[in-house]
């Protein structure tokens, strides 16, 4: 918005020449992320205390940690203000042309939409487990085979048009379109090589990583500041890798896929951190607030989109190697106790307690110890993924 503006004083006089900074996508992201920050820091006072007045409280699930007890009530549905910060900042500071910017944003509030309403039936109907899991599923189903049936076009065309026109050649022609090369699954830390994998293998994987990416941090998020700091730094990382791809000249030099329009997601990647730090000023240990499905959902379908148009999903993977192993802690602990249960008639567990960071929590570890060794590890597998970007 402020672009435009910017772009429509140039052209009245010269004398708004100075404005010419506003086109520079480097100042563009820091000014988005101070932008969300302030927001955040300002508005989450107010925030937090509409919540506490409407009785929005988080209600504890009676077999969790003892410990937690003593944060039922506490604020939640937090992630209506890293949403609003997001979306207000963002949209005041990339190119409203863009299309990537769009999707992103649509994907994000989209799955915040779904976690609005499970966290609005665990507060109404204090019921702690919230909306049904059949139900999620399918919602999140919908707009992640949307995004994907859209980004499988979009990432080697420029316009709106040109993608409408694939999808219909790729119907009247029986489902049988060749993508480019970009397209592909890309391998790091080896240079020039990708993977194809068709419109059905990347609409699939696209679907897996936005939904899959959700519901890791959905489940990451269940310590004070756990989930916030990982999705700024991660977050950041792939503002970095959008910059790169969104450049022909970096993208060239560092042999990754020229995607035109992606290095404007920068935008939204700024704006994210900015608004997730502002977010742990009231989320650190003892929180304030929590953020709720509606921030958890729509961070990690954020993260995963991005990580899709800037052809990252491996690297996601491995940054994002906390949610990965957390999301992985449940579904073995899941999967044992009812193979043993069946097995055996009793179930058993590999872990005391599922998320992986209750398990550490019954082993003896305090909170913020968890929370603040999650952090570091994070900001390893951060830098390892950055560091794909030349060790090729």
């Amino acid at each position: 918005m402020l672009l435009s503006l910017a772009q429509w004083l140039q052209t009245l006089s010269p004398e708004f020449g100075f404005f010419r900074v506003f086109q520079y996508l480097t100042f563009r992201a820091v000014m988005a992320a101070l932008t969300a920050l302030l927001i955040g820091l300002l508005a989450g006072p107010y925030v937090i205390r509409r919540l506490t007045e409407l009785k929005i409280g988080q209600p504890v699930r009676g077999y969790g940690m003892e410990t937690h007890l003593a944060k039922s009530g506490t604020p939640t549905m937090g992630g209506v203000l890293i949403l609003l910060s997001i979306a207000v900042s963002t949209l005041l500071w990339f190119d409203l042309s863009n299309r990537f910017v769009w999707i992103v944003l649509l994907v994000t509030l989209g799955f915040g939409a779904i976690g609005w309403v499970d966290d609005w039936r665990k507060v109404v109907n204090k019921d702690p487990e919230g909306m049904r899991s059949r139900e999620k599923y399918f919602w999140q189903s919908l707009i992640g085979l949307v995004a994907a049936l859209y980004l499988v076009f979009s990432i080697s065309e420029s316009s709106n048009l040109r993608v409408l026109e694939l999808f219909i050649t790729w119907v009247r022609s029986g489902f049988d379109v060749n993508l480019p090369p970009k397209a592909g699954l890309l391998l790091p830390f080896i240079k020039e090589v990708s993977y194809p994998l068709g419109v059905f293998g990347f609409v699939i994987m696209t679907y897996l990583v936005i939904v899959g990416a959700s519901n890791a941090v959905n489940l990451t998020d269940g310590l004070d500041g756990l989930a916030i700091m990982p999705v700024v730094m991660v977050g950041s990382a792939l503002g970095v890798f959008a910059y790169v791809t969104g450049s022909a000249v970096y993208s060239k030099y560092l042999f990754f896929p020229h995607i035109p329009g992606s290095g404007e997601l920068m935008i939204f990647c700024a704006a994210m951190a900015g608004a997730g730090l502002a977010f742990l000023w009231f989320n650190a240990h003892p929180a304030q607030v929590f953020m709720g499905d509606v921030g958890a959902l729509a961070l990690g379908g954020a993260l995963g989109t991005i990580a899709v148009i800037v052809r990252q999903e491996i690297v996601l993977a491995i940054m994002g190697g906390i949610f990965v192993v957390e999301a992985l802690s449940v579904m073995l602990q899941v999967t044992y106790f009812k193979y043993t249960k069946r097995k055996y008639g009793e179930g058993r567990r590999i872990l005391k307690m599922a998320p992986l960071h209750h398990h550490f929590e019954k082993s003896g570890w305090k909170e913020t110890q968890v929370v603040v060794r999650f952090w570091i590890i994070t900001m390893l597998l951060c830098l390892i993924g950055l560091s794909t970007l030349k060790l090729r």
